[in-house]
């Protein structure tokens, strides 16, 4: 007997709900994303973008300032918090929760973060889950320090394999059922929702499990993992950590499978923002 599940169309339109045709601006979500650097300025946007693409309403991009001017120009639907330092800093991250706007509902964490100490962000994730915010920790920002603060509430880690040997010690094999029984422990260990990702990518909660197959070998450019982070936290505005992921890799996919049938293995990250919405419209419904 399998001990994980397979997600198929079946199970995405069941998970799908349908949209408010009475909705006003801010109630289909609100998110944050916290990353960039001095040299990966692209990955928080590429984030940010995905999340809208995910149909959240608003999402903040919280950046370094040396990246302000190039990332305003690369596109007008970001909202942009600069903070002074490359690195994350303890000044930053104070500067930065003085200036939120808005009540934060899922927030990602990492996209090409530079993390010299964890103290900062720790500080950071304490004060956004004190305002009950959700949290989606990716890349830079996946350190070892941090896991009695993110631990028993539901917040999602999407690391690699590296990442996850990293953030848990441990390195998973290339065997799929050692690989599905590890998520499995470490999610149930912690209390969250882990996605490995990889050519089979394995989400587990610690109780039910899923795998999800990556869909194209195109899917090795760098950024398609910044997109999934965004589409992740875009979907964690409206529906719970286990779904939100779900959705995350099985759009992401979808959309990655339509433009290689299209150009082959020459697919950008940026390419799956416009694929998106042409994947994703025929689950759309309103009440």
């Amino acid at each position: 007997m399998k001990d994980y599940s397979l997600v198929n169309d079946d199970l995405i339109r069941k998970i799908i709900k349908p949209r408010s045709i009475l909705s006003r601006k801010g109630e289909n979500g609100i998110a944050l994303v916290v990353g960039g650097s001095r040299i990966y300025h692209g990955a928080p946007l590429l984030t940010s973008l995905a999340a809208l693409r995910s149909g959240t309403d608003l999402v903040y991009t919280a950046i370094p300032k040396i990246n302000l001017i190039s990332s305003r120009i690369f596109s007008p639907d970001l909202i942009i918090l600069p903070f002074p330092d490359d690195k994350l800093t303890t000044g930053s991250v104070r500067r930065l929760l003085n200036t939120l706007p808005k009540k934060i509902n899922a927030a990602a964490i990492g996209m090409g973060l530079n993390v010299s100490k964890s103290q900062p962000l720790i500080l950071l994730i304490q004060d956004l889950l004190g305002a009950n915010s959700h949290l989606v920790i990716d890349a830079g920002a996946l350190l070892p320090e941090i896991l009695p603060n993110i631990s028993k509430n539901d917040t999602i880690v999407t690391p690699h394999a590296g990442e996850f040997k990293r953030l848990f010690g441990d390195s998973p094999t290339t065997k799929l059922s050692e690989q599905i029984e590890l998520v499995s422990r470490k999610a149930k260990e912690f209390g969250l929702v882990i996605v490995l990702k990889g050519y089979q990518n394995i989400v587990s909660d610690g109780v039910s499990t899923f795998v999800l197959e990556r869909s194209t070998p195109s899917m090795t450019v760098g950024g398609t993992g910044d997109v999934l982070s965004g589409l992740i936290t875009g979907f964690r505005t409206k529906y719970g950590s286990l779904h939100s992921c779900l959705l995350g890799l099985f759009f992401n996919g979808k959309a990655a499978s339509r433009l290689s049938s299209k150009i082959g293995f020459h697919m950008l990250a940026s390419d799956l923002l416009s694929e998106l919405p042409f994947v994703m419209k025929e689950y759309d419904t309103i009440n």
